[in-house]
């Protein structure tokens, strides 16, 4: 079954490189209009271009909130509307405990900044626009498997963060549904990314393999496919649930 998002306008954050850029050459492919976020990643410029479509690309640090909401009301003024929210870019800081007070407090605040507030503050926004329209609209938000069955002792506020997310999607779906606004959250594993690649660094990548039951590492391009599923309408029944996409390393 191909997938139709023509007249579909989608925003993706963290769309410059790994699963956003992944999901925004998704989406284009199924005919979405594609608002590709970026902060220093200017490859997006070209990958706008690439994507066709109408797609265009928006510059915004999403460590700040003023310049968070105003990606939002950039988007819509450009493209007359948001259809699909894809709340997709994050960071994974290592942050040791015995770290000295101060600053692991300072990379706790910074990965709780980008990894939820941001999420929470563009989730408001998309709120906030459909219910002004009766068709209503979608929400798409990435955590982790991390949310569930933890992580490293390095990486507690990146857990802490996308247990957060995963929280805040289901309140959402809850609280709004009958306003015809679904939200979803995808919850990846280990994926072969630059970030995911800092933590193999750390720890190699053979902790990774022996850690899933499949033969190779998850891809971007092996997320991508149930964004554009989940974009499309065909699964809103499905609004407020997480789906696992881990290679099997951890199952509920």
């Amino acid at each position: 079954m191909n997938i139709d998002l023509t007249n579909c306008r989608v925003l993706v954050t963290g769309a410059s490189r790994g699963i956003g850029r992944a999901i925004a050459e998704a989406m284009a492919q199924a005919g979405a209009q594609v608002a590709v976020h970026y902060y220093r990643e200017e490859s997006a410029l070209a990958l706008a271009e690439t994507l066709g479509g109408g797609a265009q690309a928006f510059r915004a640090d999403l460590g700040d909130a003023r310049a968070t909401t105003r990606l939002f009301q950039e988007v819509v003024t450009t493209f007359g509307r948001i259809d699909v929210l894809v709340n997709n870019a994050g960071v994974a800081v290592s942050a040791p405990l015995a770290e000295e007070e101060a600053r692991w407090l300072d990379e706790w605040r910074f990965t709780q900044r980008i990894n939820l507030e941001a999420v929470a503050l563009l989730c408001r926004r998309a709120v906030l626009h459909f219910a002004e329209r009766p068709e209503g609209g979608r929400i798409i938000n990435m955590a982790s498997r991390a949310a569930f069955r933890g992580d490293t002792a390095d990486y507690l506020a990146y857990a802490a963060s996308k247990g957060g997310v995963v929280a805040l999607t289901r309140s959402l779906a809850r609280a709004y549904g009958k306003q015809n606004i679904k939200a979803f959250t995808l919850a990846p594993g280990f994926v072969r990314t630059d970030m995911a690649q800092d933590f193999m660094d750390q720890y190699g990548e053979a902790f990774a393999l022996n850690d899933i039951a499949l033969p190779r590492l998850t891809e971007p391009q092996d997320i991508a496919p149930l964004a554009v599923l989940l974009a499309s309408g065909l699964a809103d029944h499905a609004t407020g649930s997480t789906f696992d996409l881990n290679a099997g390393s951890y199952i509920r």
